[in-house]
Formats: structure tokens, sequence, C-alpha cells
């Protein structure tokens, strides 16, 4: 078990010494604090017990890249003491509620980014998480989606004795290959894990800010489809995102193999009730 120490704290480059600090409940992977030093100045900071540099890496490499575009908090510094990974943020005053017509107008102007080498993919793969990201180039979307997100989570599905779906996973995939071959697909830069906790706003003055990426470069319709699956994104949401990037035709038929990774993964990380419903998308697919 972690446990956040002074002795811990000498090692983070605040501007002057840690006199209080707090931990901040929420997430599922790290663990988080905010922390004072003695000027005053007030940081956020995560931690990854028993990890490797990787994983920080990524997700302030991330940022990097969403911030072209949207407001994301700035990375002060990230380290390790001994096993363990931290990474230092900017501490925002934030709120969970605000202008939700900006924040899709937000994500729209990150999916207007577009990768430099036209391809699927980003230059280096994510295993340091608890679901492996092979993110190697491909010229096309479809066999990217297919190759390296559902069939690695098929396989781990399989490997958890959480799979008896072969028929039905045949079905899904070639609907898929059939509907994406009606569609041009841009590699757009994606946040990759946008569901309702990876956004806030700023408290003072409205803005939308993204937090917690997991970027690589894909169809910007991922996205969308992951912020259906558990709610939190209003009307506003969808019309800001479209008053910049329209949706196209039969999207509601693509987003579902969107929600099926999706669900395919939570069943992976927490079994239970996302089992049946991986499946229950399954179904739904190749029932239409």
């Amino acid at each position: 078990m972690f446990t956040l120490s002074r002795e811990f704290l000498q090692k983070v480059p605040t501007d002057a010494p840690v006199v209080d600090f707090q931990e901040v409940h929420g997430g599922d992977i790290n663990r988080a604090y905010a922390l004072t030093d003695s000027k005053g100045q007030h940081y956020f900071l995560k931690v990854q017990p028993k990890s490797v540099p990787e994983f920080f890496q990524h997700e302030a490499d991330g940022l990097h890249l969403l911030g072209q575009a949207a407001r994301v908090p700035k990375v002060l510094a990230l380290g390790e003491v001994g096993k363990d990974q931290w990474l230092l943020l900017e501490y925002l005053h934030t709120t969970n509620s605000g202008n939700q017509y900006a924040l899709g107008q937000g994500l729209a102007k990150i999916h207007a980014i577009t990768s430099p080498n036209h391809k699927f993919g980003l230059d280096s793969d994510f295993k340091a998480g608890k679901t492996i990201k092979i993110n190697s180039w491909q010229s096309v979307w479809t066999n990217f989606f297919i190759e390296q997100r559902l069939n690695v989570l098929r396989r781990l599905l399989i490997s958890e004795g959480k799979w008896q779906d072969d028929n039905a996973y045949a079905q899904a995939i070639s609907i898929f290959r059939e509907l994406m071959a009606k569609r041009q697909v841009q590699p757009s830069l994606l946040h990759g894990d946008f569901w309702a906790g990876n956004f806030m706003f700023d408290a003072d003055n409205g803005e939308a800010i993204f937090i917690d990426p997991d970027v690589y470069y894909g169809d910007s319709e991922f996205d969308i489809g992951i912020t259906t699956v558990f709610g939190g994104f209003t009307r506003d949401f969808y019309a800001g995102y479209q008053s910049i990037r329209p949706f196209q035709a039969g999207v509601d038929q693509r987003l579902m193999f969107y929600q099926l990774y999706y669900l395919m993964v939570h069943a992976h990380l927490f079994s239970g009730s996302y089992i049946s419903a991986y499946r229950g998308k399954l179904r739904q697919i190749i029932s239409q």
C-alpha cells in the first residue's frame, strides 16, 4: 500500500517545500494529491505505485498534443521515487458542470489535428497500463481498429475466460468492414478515453479542460462513441461538436463498434455486468 511521505515530496520539484497535502479521491488507477507549498502555491500530484517511466510519459505527451487545440493542465514535471512514478501538474480550480457546447467545440478542434504522416496510430505503443495499446502505424483505419484494438481485447478476454462469442464477433467484424468501406476516414488526434470523468470546467471562467488522455490518431467517431457509453454529455455537447464537425450519415451504426470496444475494455478490467454488456452489444450489432 502506497503512502505519500515527506521524504517522497522532497524529490518532487515544487517552488518551495510542501507544507500541506491532501489525497484527492475519484480515480481508479492513480493516487492523487493536492499539494500546497510554503509560498501558498498549489499543485496536483499523481502517483502510480510500482510502475515504469512510460506510464506518465504517455500522459504528459498526450496533454502536450491536446494542448495544441484545447485547455489542458500544464505539466510541471515527472519522475520517479524508487519504483513509484509521479506526475506534477498545475492545480486548477475546477467544477464538474459548465458549458458543454464549448466542450463539444473543443473536442472538434482536437479532431481537426491530423497525423503528420497521414496514418493511424502513434509513434510508440503504450504497454504500461492495464490494457496494452499497440499503436503501430497503419494506412487503413479499419485494419488498425480491428487488429490493434478489438483483436487485442478479444485475446485478453479469452485468456481470462470471459469470451464465448466468436460467431457473433466474426459477423460484427464483417459488418464493420462493409460500413467503413463506404467512408473516408481521416487520422484525427483522439483523446482516446473521453468519458465524463475526463473533462472538467474552470470554476472561474467556465472554460472546458481536457484531462487524462490516451492519445493516438484515429477515427474521430471513436471519441464520440465513447461519450455515448456511460452518459454525462448533454445535447449541447453534441450540438457544439457538430457546429464545427457535422456527423456523417450512418454515424449511429458505426458508433456501436466503438461502444463495443469500450465495453470490452471494461469487461477486461472489471468483469461483472460488463461481460453481458459487451455480449449484448455484439448481438445488437449483428441484428441491425
